[in-house]
């Protein structure tokens, strides 16, 4: 691999880096779930202290599977339920990924998973995004600019995809960058949600798709040929569809389906330390990440919820390039993957790309 020296933890945290996949309520800080819960008044915390309440959630998401990974946002969510708590998690979510270099993020949250205090759908998002404004002021202030979109989620159990394909679509040129469905896999497919999928088509919008995370090939194969969605998120089983005789990469043969991934250049939202977590990969260095890389697929790597994964962008660079050798130009190739993925404008992608990203790693790259 490439670079002068190995990157370390702390050298990491000063490159720029691209998060494609972030859940907004999976990366709360614990501090902020105990105050809000007080504040509301909810009571149901599984802990009463900071470290405890961390500890919980860090060890609840570690059951390998992913239903119950899931169950863990029901305390997350609780205490988003009004205009205080969003502005406040949203505003912090921003602050937190600055502070880790993260120039460019795309954060994700399900509207409707907000209104049992009374707001509507798009007072939801309003407050969300006003809480990223804010962030992303107080981080430029601080010397840590960033550029924060969000991405509204619909969960594939229930019957609103359509309504928060409409949401998005509302508040694209304010903040909203695209649509994506997420929840278990199992029994949900993503064409359930084919109206959803076809408002955002004829409205020319971005949508990505939970697929190839807890269920396999069929899953990806619905996202992209019956929904035709712009990235996979997760997608880490597409491996599923590829073999390596004698474990030689020239010898690689990939099926219809991982060929049509690699060659349309899907981008593929990794993230390696939820897939271990949930169950999709048994291990960190048996997660096909690399095999993926190698063999020129358009990577990206991402936190997914760095609450329950206890992770954050720098810490998923330094494990994988702990585990796989990776040096900075192998970091600054997945960065750049990210950016081109993005879900906002050419002209925006190629100035980050141009301007940050690469003038970035060219000082650590020497």
């Amino acid at each position: 691999m490439t670079g002068p020296t190995p990157p370390t933890l702390a050298s990491i945290r000063r490159a720029p880096k691209v998060l494609l996949h972030d859940h907004l309520d999976g990366g709360l800080r614990p501090a902020t779930v105990l105050e809000l819960a007080a504040d509301c008044g909810y009571d149901e915390l599984p802990a009463d202290n900071e470290a405890d309440l961390e500890a919980w959630f860090r060890e609840s998401a570690d059951s390998g599977s992913l239903e119950r990974y899931l169950e863990t946002f029901a305390h997350t969510v609780a205490v988003m339920q009004t205009p205080e708590g969003l502005r406040r998690v949203a505003r912090e979510c921003v602050l937190d990924l600055a502070a880790d270099s993260v120039v460019y993020a795309e954060v994700r949250f399900a509207p409707e998973q907000h209104l049992e205090r009374g707001l509507s759908l798009d007072e939801v998002v309003e407050h969300t995004l006003a809480g990223f404004r804010e962030g992303e002021a107080e981080a430029a202030a601080a010397g840590q600019p960033i550029v924060v979109v969000c991405l509204l989620t619909a969960m594939r159990h229930a019957a609103r995809s359509r309504e928060i394909a409409e949401l998005t679509v509302r508040w694209r040129d304010r903040g909203v960058g695209g649509f994506d469905i997420a929840g278990a896999e199992a029994g949900y497919p993503p064409t359930r949600h084919l109206d959803a999928f076809e408002y955002m088509r004829a409205s020319n919008a971005h949508f990505t798709i939970h697929a190839g995370e807890a269920f396999g090939l069929p899953s990806i194969h619905e996202a992209l040929a019956y929904c035709g969605c712009d990235r996979l998120g997760h997608g880490v089983r597409i491996i599923d569809d590829i073999r390596v005789p004698g474990g030689e990469i020239a010898d690689a043969e990939l099926g219809r389906l991982a060929s049509y991934v690699r060659d349309k250049r899907i981008p593929l939202e990794l993230c390696p330390s939820s897939n271990v977590q949930t169950g999709a990969v048994p291990s960190l260095d048996k997660h096909p990440f690399d095999l993926l890389a190698r063999l020129r697929f358009r990577v990206t790597v991402n936190t997914d919820n760095r609450l329950m994964s206890d992770t954050s962008m720098s810490k998923e660079m330094f494990e994988l390039s702990r585990t796989f050798g990776y040096g900075w130009s192998d970091l600054e190739r997945f960065t750049i993957n990210a950016m081109k993925s993005a879900f906002v404008p050419f002209p925006e992608r190629l100035r980050i790309i141009d301007d940050i990203i690469k003038p970035g790693y060219a000082v650590l790259i020497g």
